[in-house]
């Protein structure tokens, strides 16, 4: 079983960066396909960004790729996501999530998530 609990939210201004953490326990943290999901008010979560258990495999939505980055360190049971170049549209409530399988966790179907933490953008 895996516990995951982010931090890194906050409120920044259109540009700015943030830096999302999410800790995990277990000792089979290493095992488990990682990934970044994000939930706007009144709609379903959406995949952000996914890393594969070595951190050799990484994929990520359209709308963040070159802006975002996702890594990991198995070492610390810790994944990140780096956020560059923040927009007013990426203020949602962000959720670590833990899967087995790459296209079970892009899906969506992860056995395991964080409580959330929230990322708001000014303009």
């Amino acid at each position: 079983q895996v516990q995951l609990e982010e931090s890194g939210g906050g409120l920044v201004q259109a540009g700015e960066s943030l830096r999302l953490s999410c800790a995990g326990s277990g000792r089979t943290f290493s095992s488990y396909v990682m990934g970044w999901f994000r939930q706007f008010p009144g709609k379903e979560r959406e995949f952000v960004a996914s890393i594969s258990q070595s951190g050799g495999r990484t994929d990520y939505t359209d709308s963040v790729e070159g802006r975002f980055t996702i890594s990991r360190d198995n070492a610390k049971n810790t994944v990140y996501l780096q956020m560059n170049s923040l927009k007013p549209e990426d203020t949602a409530a962000y959720f670590c999530a833990a899967a087995r399988l790459w296209d079970t966790l892009k899906s969506g179907r992860a056995v395991y998530w964080g409580q959330g933490t929230q990322v708001t953008v000014s303009s």
